[in-house]
């Protein structure tokens, strides 16, 4: 490899090590340097919270629409790393589909443990909830999503009704129903436990149950849009197919989109412009998003 000449698999396979490691920068620089040149605005570091953590970025589309979704994208990165600024080809992909797309930093391990990952979540959905109109986005049409540890604070915000509830009743805010779930390649059913500082973020043991997203699926969830790469070794295939399961089986519209050859991070990277010929993973979005009807089929194969 040499100057400038970065095949796209070794700039894919670099951010999947990124992603899972945080080891380099160099796959972020380049995946996030085409996203600079997109027809969007880019507001940065909106508070939602007192934190220098509780901070935000709006993407607000070029092309003017009255009706908006507004997509949250939460970060992975363990609960314990990950920053809002290294996933802008997210928000200019998302902006480019002509959504509203916020991306939210918060709190991470040790500074806070279960449920404080929960508060800033939705201390950042509410946010997003109530400046929606302000960026042209239809309050009624929010997207709530993200990526391994940030797909785990998407599902239970979405599914666990207790935090969004709460976060309302304390701003004395009326929301609309959350109009779908995004999760790429998310732990909804991850225990038991075997890492030290999960059991502690995540303890005692007799709340591990709680921090479970499938143990939360309910027949009247949104629409819902599982994406997993069937070589993921961080997180297993089995917590996207537990989850789709325990959702159909309560009558969720669910969209599964299993991509045999895609590893842990391919399926966020596969947002970038250097790395979408990998999957269609925008596509599968894209089509969500703009989805009435009936789900589509499962996508990829549905074996491991």
């Amino acid at each position: 490899m040499s100057g400038s000449k970065i095949s796209r698999r070794t700039l894919l396979t670099a951010l999947g090590a990124t992603a899972v490691t945080g080891c380099t920068r160099l796959a972020l620089v380049a995946v996030n340097l085409p996203a600079a040149f997109g027809d969007y605005q880019r507001l940065v570091d909106r508070a939602y919270g007192p934190d220098s953590r509780q901070r935000l970025d709006v993407y607000v589309p070029g092309a003017h629409s009255a009706r908006r979704p507004l997509v949250v994208f939460w970060h992975g990165g363990r609960w314990e790393y990950g920053e809002k600024a290294d996933y802008r080809f997210v928000g200019a992909a998302l902006a480019g589909l002509g959504c509203v797309a916020v991306l939210p930093n918060y709190r991470h391990y040790p500074q806070v443990k279960m449920p404080g990952f929960m508060a800033d979540a939705t201390g950042a959905a509410m946010w997003a909830m109530t400046h929606a109109k302000e960026f042209g986005a239809d309050p009624a049409q929010v997207y709530l999503m993200g990526h391994s540890a940030g797909a785990h604070l998407a599902a239970l915000a979405t599914l666990d009704t207790r935090y969004l509830a709460a976060a309302a009743a304390a701003a004395a805010a009326q929301l609309a129903p959350i109009a779908g779930l995004i999760g790429l390649s998310g732990p909804y059913d991850f225990l038991p436990l075997m890492e030290a500082d999960l059991q502690d973020m995540f303890g005692p043991p007799e709340r591990y149950a709680e921090s479970q997203p499938v143990n939360f699926a309910r027949g009247d969830a949104p629409r819902t849009l599982l994406v997993h790469g069937l070589r993921d070794t961080t997180v297993r295939p089995r917590n996207t197919r537990n989850l789709a399961a325990a959702l159909t089986r309560l009558g969720v519209p669910v969209t599964l989109c299993l991509y045999p050859n895609l590893q842990h991070a391919d399926t966020v990277a596969a947002l970038s412009v250097l790395a979408r010929n990998r999957a269609p993973v925008l596509a599968d979005i894209a089509q969500f998003i703009g989805q009435t009807a009936a789900p589509v089929a499962a996508r990829g194969a549905l074996s491991q």
